[in-house]
């Protein structure tokens, strides 16, 4: 069995209820007016509070579960961007054809700026990764229990220390284009301190 980053059965559990009827007194048990004020009242506590503390958990608190805007909350707190700027490559040219290098609807081909959102489960997939860098100690058997948890749906993935100062990430899997992207470019694959990290898919 496999260790979540935050295992959620350690995480207090919290009742969302708000009993309304207990604040009555005892000498307003018979009025039918405020019971049913109250009863209104608590039935409105009970579709939006509840729901909205639970639905508050699901879509934020818990970063297995958080949806966009979720992530965009893990992503300030974690320190770890979910968009990325697209800068122009240096000394890149623009073609096309002609001699204004025109494409087919009269511009070039060539779009060098603009922003890009990773997609939400691999934004996913980086935030628990960076929440794991803050927390452990890098060794081999609990990076090897967070790679299980973080891509045990995707197939195996494992850590082998080279004993040189250096370690590697092996895939079993394809990598997607976007955490191919986020690996080859920012360090988010755990490692201790002074070793350098890699990775291959086999």
């Amino acid at each position: 069995m496999t260790v979540p980053i935050v295992d959620n059965e350690t995480i207090q559990t919290f009742d969302y209820t708000v009993p309304l009827d207990e604040a009555l007194l005892w000498q307003y048990n018979n009025a039918a007016s405020l019971q049913s004020l109250i009863a209104s009242k608590q039935a409105w506590y009970d579709t939006y509070q509840e729901q909205f503390w639970e639905d508050w958990f699901t879509n934020v608190f818990a970063l297995d579960t958080a949806d966009d805007f979720g992530l965009s909350v893990w992503a300030i707190i974690l320190g770890q961007p979910i968009v990325f700027n697209n800068q122009p490559i240096m000394g890149q040219v623009p073609w096309g054809f002609g001699t204004s290098n025109e494409n087919f609807n009269n511009g070039n081909f060539f779009a060098g700026t603009g922003t890009y959102t990773l997609p939400t489960e691999v934004a996913r997939t980086l935030l628990q990764l960076r929440a794991f860098q803050l927390v452990s100690s890098g060794t081999v058997p609990e990076t090897n229990r967070m790679l299980a948890y973080v891509f045990g749906d995707m197939g195996s993935a494992w850590l082998v220390d080279n004993y040189d100062m250096t370690q590697t990430y092996m895939f079993d899997f394809a990598l997607s284009a976007d955490l191919q992207r986020c690996f080859n470019n920012i360090d988010i694959l755990p490692r201790p301190a002074g070793v350098s990290s890699t990775y291959e898919v086999i």
